[in-house]
Parts: structure tokens; C-alpha cells; sequence
């Protein structure tokens, strides 16, 4: 695994993004640094369009950002981070008729993962998401669950410094879920990993830091435990089924009621 990256290696200055006349993200700040964190927000709320933001894939309508040292606006800049980072999508593309070897040999090739060491690395992020006895399996075959497994393989391939995922446990069972936090845990210790999910049981379990988006704004930051903690302050034992769910639940409506301003709340905005 390569090194740990330096403190902050996201930093995001007045970052907006508008899709015509949407505004998906509005003038957001926030940095990240070696650990897991996890981006939590209703449909909407801004979190697909800040990672495809930092995966390079859509560029910004305004602010600065500042990926692994550098700012991403400057081509040579962006060429490198897209070597050194792994991303998966929501939805990924795929040729059915590659095996899960192929598939995730291809995405090497395409980061660059030089020649000699690829196909040992190949077999690495395969084994490492339970997929070692499918690497020669044609991806059509795959279960709906499998082929997510292998979209996180890719993700790996490279040992990113940065890995950015966008629901990454869709279509995974509970004892696969479990194994994919573990393994967060693991990349965490020396990447920056960056994590878009509905489901708060995963941040709860697997980061370090949780950020809450809502209408394109940071609603809350903070730690899972200080998340959680807010349900009891509030005394809103009914906004959810566990404390994290109902922390969750207060910090969007505190945020969208416009009283955002205290430590913690609407921190970057």
C-alpha cells in the first residue's frame, strides 16, 4: 500500500456544482484526510455530484479543489491524481464477456499499474473482496452482488492514495457487508477513503468521520458517535430505529430549519 498521504489530501474551497438550472452543491468547504469518512444525505442532497467532482469525471462550476497535493484544474495535476485514486460508481460500465480477472487486469492497465507487478495485484483486490474463486468466472455470470465486488476490486487495484465510493454495498448480503467494512477499516489505516451511502449502519460501523449534505450544503460534521449523540440531546428517540439513524434524522432538520452555526452543525457550510 502506498504511504499516508499528506494531512488534508482533499481540500474543497467554495466548491459548486449546477446541472442546468439545479444546484446540486453550494459554495461547500470541507477537507479530508487519512481515515474513513462517510458522506451521508437524502437523494439530492449533493453527495454523487461531489464525488464525481473529486473522481475528476465532472468538473465544477466554481471553488477550488485540491486532490493529493495539487490542484486538480491544472491537466498535468489531474492526470496524476487519476492514476493514484480508485473510483466506483453507482453504476459502472463493464464488458460482460471479460472474466473478473480481465475486467479488473483492463482497469490496471488503464491507472497504469505497471506491467510486472499488475497481475499480482490483480489478484490481490480480487482475493480481498471474496471473489478469488470467481477471478476466472465470465462477469455476465455473476450475481448482481459479485459484480459490485468486482466494481470494488477495481477500485483497488491501484492501492489508491484517495478511493472515493458511491454506494458500494448496493446489492451486498449482511455477512458480505460486514467483510466490507473490515476491509474499509484496513484501506483507511493509509488512504483517504471517502464513502456515499444511504445506509448509516455502515458509516456507523466502518468511519472515522461522518459528513451530512443537505440541499447542496454541509449540514453536519463530525465524528459517528457525536452523530449519534444529537438524537439524545434532542430528545428525538422517535426519528429512527437506532441513535445514529436519529442523529442523522436532527441534523437535517436542524439544517433545514436555519439554525445551523454551533460546533458541528453546518461546519463548511
Amino acid at each position: 500500500m502506498t504511504s499516508a498521504v499528506s494531512v488534508h489530501s482533499v481540500s474543497i474551497h467554495g466548491l459548486t456544482v449546477r446541472h442546468r438550472r439545479t444546484t446540486a452543491l453550494d459554495a461547500v468547504d470541507l477537507s479530508f484526510g487519512t481515515g474513513v469518512h462517510g458522506l451521508l444525505g437524502p437523494n439530492g442532497a449533493g453527495k454523487t455530484s461531489l464525488i464525481r467532482v473529486l473522481a475528476t469525471v465532472a468538473p465544477p462550476t466554481a471553488g477550488r479543489v485540491e486532490l493529493l497535493g495539487g490542484d486538480i484544474s491544472a491537466p498535468t495535476h489531474r492526470t496524476s491524481v487519476r492514476r493514484r485514486l480508485g473510483y466506483l460508481p453507482q453504476e459502472f460500465g463493464y464488458y460482460p464477456g471479460f472474466t473478473v480477472r480481465e475486467f479488473v487486469a483492463y482497469m490496471a492497465w488503464l491507472k497504469e499499474v505497471p506491467r510486472a507487478k499488475a497481475p499480482a495485484a490483480v489478484e490481490r483486490a480480487v482475493a480481498r473482496v471474496g471473489l478469488a474463486d470467481r477471478i476466472d468466472a465470465k462477469v455476465r455470470t455473476l450475481s448482481g452482488g459479485m459484480v459490485r465486488r468486482a466494481g470494488i476490486a477495481q477500485a483497488i487495484v491501484n492501492d489508491p492514495e484517495l478511493l472515493l465510493l458511491d454506494e458500494p454495498t448496493a446489492g451486498l448480503d449482511p455477512e458480505q457487508r460486514v467483510d466490507f467494512r473490515a476491509l474499509l477499516r484496513e484501506l483507511g489505516r493509509t488512504a483517504t477513503v471517502i464513502v456515499s451511502t444511504h445506509l448509516v449502519e455502515d458509516v456507523a460501523a466502518a468511519c472515522s468521520e461522518v459528513t451530512v449534505i443537505g440541499g447542496g450544503r454541509v449540514a453536519y460534521r463530525g465524528t459517528p458517535h457525536a452523530l449519534a449523540a444529537l438524537a439524545a440531546e434532542a430528545g428525538a428517540e422517535d426519528f429512527g430505529d437506532n441513535p445514529i439513524e436519529r442523529g442523522y434524522a436532527v441534523a437535517l432538520r436542524h439544517h433545514r430549519s436555519g439554525l445551523g452555526g454551533s460546533a458541528g452543525w453546518g461546519a463548511g457550510r
